[in-house]
């Protein structure tokens, strides 16, 4: 029985996952970069326990997925942006001393890619591309049942692949990175950009507010939900070209109003991908529902020591 812990930029969950990805219990807590990493890590110890005694289980083994750069080998977080007191911290090694059980930790982008390939959306899978569109995007790439690692043991940052030059600043501190233009935020910037001063709701819109005046048949957010099936769509087409995989998994928040993207997206995929047997890329949603990120965090345990037959720190 693993522990999962999700750290967000918000908030911490943390649960109990059984042998089958089926999340027994689950609590949460505001993630407070403020108050300290080692505030932080408390919270995950009590969270960790109480969860434990509402599954009725003993803990075995503790699986971390966390936003912004980790370090998968160490352990250690790089400078998260939402947290950047915490850079050089070590919650693998403090929960291993803690519970005397071992840990891992991945980029939560990794960890929900490798819990659809393991029991979701991608199973079965040999080359999966996991891709989360919400505030931000982020992907994991799982090929042979391995996750792809870059030089030094990098996490690919494939939201920040240029996908306009010309189009708006990134948080990177480039111009026209994919996340720039096609993740929440950019669909919304889009609108309000195009949208008269006077209209209703600009001050608190959201992504999902777009996606429903779109529904209800407004112009300018069908425009915007446009704009935003080129961008998402050439981006998920360079992924098709470069990598041919067996599928890509979408995710996020974002992808809860899919139904308006999806059909735009496979028609441009359909006019970009030529050179590689694009029709046999499976487009899919990813099916670990609300919890796929503390399920994702516990198959980053079974990924890294079940099949090396180890379990104890």
């Amino acid at each position: 029985m693993i522990i999962a812990v999700d750290i967000g930029g918000t908030k911490i969950a943390v649960g109990m996952v059984d042998d089958n990805g089926r999340v027994l219990s689950r609590l949460e807590a505001p993630t407070d970069p403020e108050g300290g990493y080692r505030s932080a890590l408390d919270r995950i110890t009590a969270m960790s326990e109480e969860a434990a005694r509402a599954a009725g289980c003993e803990i075995t083994g503790i699986g971390i997925g966390s936003t912004g750069p980790v370090d998968p080998e160490t352990g250690q977080f790089g400078n998260v942006n939402f947290f950047p007191s915490w850079e050089g911290e070590n919650p693998v090694r403090d929960l291993q001393g803690r519970f005397q059980v071992a840990a891992a930790i991945e980029n939560d982008a990794d960890a929900a890619a490798l819990g659809e390939a393991a029991w979701g959306a991608g199973k079965n899978k040999r080359r999966l591309v996991y891709v989360t569109v919400g505030t931000g995007i982020g992907a994991g790439l799982v090929f042979d049942g391995e996750l792809y690692r870059g030089v030094d043991q990098a996490h690919p940052e494939i939201g920040h692949h240029m996908v306009d030059a010309s189009g708006p600043p990134c948080s990177c501190g480039f111009h026209g990175c994919w996340e720039s233009l096609a993740a929440g935020p950019a669909l919304v910037a889009w609108f309000r950009a195009n949208a008269p001063p006077e209209h209703p709701g600009l001050a608190t819109l959201t992504a999902k507010h777009v996606c429903q005046l779109a529904r209800n048949g407004d112009e300018l957010a069908r425009r915007a939900v446009e704009h935003e099936v080129r961008y998402l769509g050439l981006g998920l087409a360079n992924l098709v070209t470069l990598f041919a995989p067996d599928a890509i998994v979408l995710g996020g928040s974002l992808m809860k109003s899919a139904d308006l993207f999806l059909p735009g997206i496979r028609d441009l995929i359909r006019q970009c991908c030529h050179y590689v047997p694009f029709a046999k890329t499976e487009l899919a949603l990813a099916s670990l529902g609300e919890e796929a990120n503390l399920i994702g965090a516990a198959r980053v345990w079974h990924h890294r020591f079940q099949a090396r037959g180890r379990s104890r720190a």
